[in-house]
């Protein structure tokens, strides 16, 4: 069994690493929307009362979280394109991953908040990311920080904390073109 787990490992670590080179190679060439799913968090859920106007009420960023953010925007600096723009859900753990990763004052955009529950709120939150993006054309980068919930719903992937999952438009939906982890 502990073989079996070993093989395992190997398997997918350097699946890991492949994948975030690719993803790497792609955000050179500039011209690609990211998803960022902010960075790790001190805390699994907002309170029931949280305010989006006060960081003390909600998950923010762990001291993990902020040094992860720092070295997502150390990364990019030396192994990508120029950052075009940033959008950013307005809870407090995307606004600061962006600013801490990108040290410029992101773009609050509400529909990469966390995903109503009310279905047709959901479909409109998707429809106006899926806008955005597609209407997205610069020659650089266009980064958006969001949530698990979001880019599951957009790409069907679970990215972890701080993962980055490039995108284009393909029909209805996105195809998904690279990935990379921190």
């Amino acid at each position: 069994m502990l073989r079996f787990v070993l093989a395992l490992l190997l398997l997918v670590i350097p699946a890991a690493a492949h994948s975030t080179e690719a993803g790497w190679a792609l955000l050179r060439d500039g011209a690609h929307v990211v998803l960022l799913r902010h960075a790790m968090v001190s805390g699994n859920a907002d309170p029931a009362n949280f305010d989006l106007e006060k960081c003390s009420t909600q998950v923010n960023l762990s001291t993990r979280g902020k040094q992860q953010a720092r070295k997502i925007g150390a990364l990019f600096g030396a192994r990508a394109a120029p950052i075009e723009r940033v959008l950013s859900s307005r809870y407090c753990r995307s606004l600061d991953t962006a600013r801490i990763a990108f040290r410029e004052e992101p773009e609050p955009f509400a529909p990469l908040d966390l995903l109503k529950t009310d279905p047709s709120e959901k479909a409109a939150q998707i429809a106006a990311t899926m806008t955005e993006i597609r209407g997205y054309s610069g020659s650089d980068i266009l980064v958006m920080v969001t949530h698990l919930e979001n880019i599951v719903a957009l790409t069907g992937i679970s990215p972890r904390e701080g993962e980055v999952v490039i995108v284009e438009p393909q029909g209805d939906g996105l195809r998904v073109l690279g990935r990379v982890t921190f």
